[in-house]
């Protein structure tokens, strides 16, 4: 027994990233092979564990040796991922997967096309015309439809060709289903043509996804039978209802209504584009691949698809004459391959699992980068807000003010620092206003803003390269008034943030200015705000107590504040003034002041 480590950079920064999602993982080896395939509930814990366990099969241990990059593609459910792990696993034939080298499929439940159609399992998908429904993970879970669907529809289970004519001829007789009622005998004539097709409808509609209402009769059966003491009954239907709610009705991984097609998805970001592409072939993925894409100059979204797809196609050698996409593509046309936006239903699922992927990849870079070169990652994040807010230069030191007061008392107003987009904690400054009366937002954030800035200039300290204040048109025309007084307009960027929408307001701009809400640079502007009103309503409550605190020594007749500060500086709190001593009192205050003291204590009820 040893205990694996991680020795490889990349390897490790792979893991810290990792989703902590449902999902398929592959290792590969120094040659780009895949030798492993695996799912996992939380790829992130999944992943970790093979790095991080003492493992007892020397096989584990080889395999762990042998990992040299890993990939993953995350999906909806751990069914999603056994499906997938499933097909990728038959693709690939990973040398360490040796458990289902049995080439196993999974089961799916067909309709046959024929007349009056029978409703069975199989494990070949033949291309007849007969409907699919599937693959389902487990056996007992399609038992369990099935038996049900016996139980609601009396379907036959004969392999007879009811051809009409056949039928008419009178060549077929009742078998021992019709008499124990499972069958009402189309061989003979008994059940209409019609009346058999409203069976199939209705079992198509359970078979697509409507559980709910399957689950719904089970438990009415489970409660008659129960009520009718058949306790045995009640058991199995209630077990037949578990493994139902367990199940996911329909699959985006595998549905066998997209024969043959490949899915293109991206996100981008000011430098790359992070690219996924799905192969689906008989309604399974059999190739899922994510790359990042570094932008020269200005490429389009078009220029990029474009280039990756004719690449990927030529790599995993696709001749699907259809690729699906998240958005229409104006500009892009390629010989022989339809572009088709999806608005709904099976191929909408595996466009939003496509781009869902993209996503991931696009954060799993960004952790790597902020884990491998944090002054990188912070130099985008501070060209981000640059560009965003339309500033000259980079906001290196940004601060951001907030005012809080409680019914036009104690007014405060906060302001919090931040230097490389992030708190400079030390740098943070809280400002009792002095010169307003009574609840003036903006007389407040004039008079903060005006100390703050006259501060730093008569002592000779940098300026911030972007200053927030939190609020409106109001807010910022009151910031301005400062600006304008310390001759700083020009100098001193600064933008107000309204908290309903977002909205950022520029000086001398009517119109607010409405960032992505995924943006980096929106993300740390909303960070301040909630810092500034954070730091500015923590100070506002140890201002509003210790008012509370000092007013109440006020109150004693022939207290005045000079006793009041001896008392508190003695003391530190009210209880403790009033559990001293009387002895205690009269070396601090004298005779006089103690017996109105304690006279005031005696009768209050604190």
């Amino acid at each position: 027994m040893f205990k694996l480590s991680i020795k490889e950079s990349h390897i490790k920064s792979k893991i810290q990233t990792l989703p902590e999602k449902p999902g398929v993982y592959q290792y590969f080896d120094k040659n780009a092979k895949i030798i492993y395939v695996g799912k996992a509930k939380n790829l992130k814990k999944r992943v970790s564990s093979y790095f991080t366990k003492n493992h007892d099969t020397a096989k584990t241990r080889i395999l762990v040796r042998n990992i040299q990059d890993i990939h993953y593609i995350v999906v909806d459910s751990e069914t999603d991922a056994l499906l997938l792990e499933n097909s990728l696993i038959k693709k690939y034939k990973p040398r360490y997967n040796i458990q289902l080298k049995d080439d196993k499929t999974y089961p799916w439940i067909c309709i046959k096309n024929e007349p009056f159609p029978r409703v069975f399992s199989t494990r070949r998908v033949i291309k007849d015309g007969s409907k699919y429904f599937g693959p389902y993970p487990s056996v007992k879970i399609i038992n369990t439809l099935l038996e049900l669907i016996k139980e609601l529809f009396p379907l036959r289970n004969c392999h007879l060709d009811l051809q009409k004519e056949k039928i008419e001829s009178g060549k077929f007789k009742v078998c021992l289903e019709y008499h124990i009622g499972n069958c009402k005998a189309p061989c003979v004539g008994y059940e209409s043509n019609e009346k058999y097709e409203e069976y199939i409808q209705q079992i198509e509609f359970i078979l697509k996804g409507n559980i709910a209402s399957v689950i719904r009769v089970l438990k009415e059966r489970m409660i008659e039978a129960a009520e009718k003491y058949a306790f045995e009954d009640a058991e199995i239907l209630k077990n037949k209802i578990a493994l139902l709610e367990k199940y996911k009705a329909k699959s985006t991984i595998v549905s066998p209504t997209v024969h043959q097609v490949d899915v293109i998805t991206l996100v981008m970001d000011e430098k790359s584009a992070f690219v996924n592409y799905f192969v689906v072939n008989n309604g399974a993925i059999i190739h899922g691949h994510t790359i990042e894409v570094k932008k020269q100059l200005e490429e389009t979204k078009e220029d990029i698809i474009g280039f990756v797809l004719l690449e990927m196609r030529e790599r995993f050698n696709s001749q699907s004459k259809e690729v699906l996409v998240a958005d229409t593509l104006e500009s892009l046309e390629i010989k022989g391959i339809q572009f088709f936006v999806p608005q709904r239903g099976d191929k909408k699922q595996l466009v939003d699992l496509s781009l869902r992927n993209a996503k991931f990849y696009k954060l799993d870079k960004q952790k790597q980068e902020r884990l491998k070169n944090p002054e990188v990652h912070t130099e985008r994040i501070l060209k981000t807000i640059q560009k965003d807010f339309r500033l000259k230069e980079l906001p290196v030191h940004m601060e951001c003010f907030d005012n809080s007061n409680f019914q036009g008392t104690n007014a405060v107003s906060a302001c919090v620092v931040f230097k490389n987009a992030k708190p400079s904690k030390k740098d943070y400054r809280h400002f009792n206003i002095k010169t307003v009366e009574g609840p003036d937002d903006f007389a407040s954030m004039t008079e903060a803003l005006y100390r703050r800035y006259k501060r730093l200039l008569e002592e000779k300290q940098p300026l911030p390269q972007l200053v927030i204040v939190d609020g409106g048109k109001g807010q910022l025309s009151a910031g301005l008034e400062a600006i304008d007084r310390l001759n700083l307009r020009g100098k001193l960027p600064i933008v107000g943030i309204a908290k309903r929408l977002e909205e950022i307001f520029f000086p001398g701009d009517s119109l607010p200015l409405y960032i992505d809400k995924k943006s980096e640079s929106l993300k740390v502007i909303q960070y301040m705000r909630n810092e500034a009103h954070r730091f500015g309503i923590e100070h506002h409550r140890n201002k509003r107590s210790k008012s509370a605190i000092t007013s109440e020594l006020l109150e004693i007749p022939g207290i005045g504040e000079k006793t009041q500060q001896l008392l508190m500086r003695e003391f530190k709190t009210i209880r403790a003034v009033k559990n001293s001593t009387k002895e205690e009192l009269i070396k601090l205050i004298g005779a006089s002041k103690t017996e109105k003291v304690l006279a005031y204590f005696k009768n209050s009820k604190f």
